[in-house]
């Protein structure tokens, strides 16, 4: 590991008890807190998310969550009932933007986010998590609202795979963690680089371009190193996350878009073939499944007209 890594470890990365909600609070003066969920067929979970943190962050007593958004990105379940009833405003991911055309993805999902939420500081949460904790928002907040030296802050954890411990992760251990290392060794001090809770400064976030589908949370960590340096980025450790786990070709296909992410990033080219081939077991043996690997991203939102408009009014 780098010289500059190990430092950057006793520096930047912290656990969530060393930012306790009273001083978290008492430096958040007037700055605003938006927490989004991009949420597809979460009926089952992100109803539970949204009442903790109303419960836990946006009342009286502990105000420090000021809008909390979910971006429904065409559910067919009850996701957007689900959520609305439990107090989100809750906003259908085609409503937004709807000059340029939403593609699948999640993204697409948070891109889209940066216009329809307001504050100086966003904070992304996958809508999958069970047993969630309040934790997860202050914990990747506070740094934000405490330092103002850091602009991007992810979250760590332990991530079970069922009842096995330490398990979890696995496009992260065979993809992620390899390509940091290999091509950007000063981000190789990230616990969870993919990991889907983070929260950051919207001055870097709209200046950020954003891959639409699985390779968005490498895109936008290596895009932040870039941006603001490795000293604007930290970790902060919450616990243990549960989600609902993706079965093997579902994690190929994020692999594929993870790579290929790194790859327009190292050559800013394009790649020959963006297809992945799959294989699963038919009537006749093992027939080939071929998916497109997401090619597409999105500008920074600040080149967006509409969005330059509203800043403006």
């Amino acid at each position: 590991m780098l010289e500059e890594v190990e430092r950057w470890l006793g520096r930047r990365s912290w656990s969530v008890a060393d930012r306790p909600l009273e001083r978290i609070l008492a430096a958040k003066r007037n700055t605003k807190v938006s927490v989004v969920l991009p949420a597809l067929n979460e009926e089952a979970t992100v109803g539970d998310i949204v009442a903790v943190i109303r419960r836990e962050l946006m009342s009286e007593a502990v105000p420090l969550v000021d809008e909390l958004v979910v971006i429904d990105s065409g559910s067919t379940d009850r996701t957007a009932e689900v959520a609305a009833a439990a107090g989100a405003r809750v906003v259908a991911r085609d409503a937004i933007l709807p000059r340029i055309p939403a593609v699948p993805g999640k993204g697409e999902v948070l891109w889209r986010s940066l216009m329809v939420t307001t504050g100086d500081v966003v904070c992304f949460i996958d809508a999958d998590l069970r047993d969630f904790s309040a934790d997860f928002v202050s914990g990747i907040v506070g740094p934000l609202l405490t330092d103002p030296d850091v602009d991007f802050v992810k979250a760590m954890y332990d991530r079970p795979f069922g009842d096995t411990p330490g398990q979890g992760g696995r496009v992260t251990e065979l993809v992620a963690r390899p390509l940091l290392n290999l091509h950007w060794p000063q981000l190789a001090g990230f616990v969870q680089p993919l990991g889907g809770e983070y929260a950051a400064r919207r001055s870097l976030l709209e200046r950020l371009p954003f891959p639409v589908g699985y390779g968005v949370e490498l895109g936008l960590l290596v895009d932040a190193l870039h941006t603001v340096g490795l000293d604007a980025l930290a970790q902060v450790d919450v616990g243990v996350r549960k989600h609902r786990h993706q079965d093997g070709q579902a994690l190929g296909r994020m692999a594929a878009a993870i790579y290929r992410t790194a790859q327009l990033r190292l050559s800013r080219g394009h790649l020959v073939r963006p297809r992945l081939t799959q294989f699963e077991r038919g009537e006749k043996g093992f027939e080939p499944r071929t998916y497109a690997v997401d090619t597409e991203e999105r500008p920074p939102m600040a080149d967006i007209v509409e969005y330059a408009r509203r800043r403006v009014a």
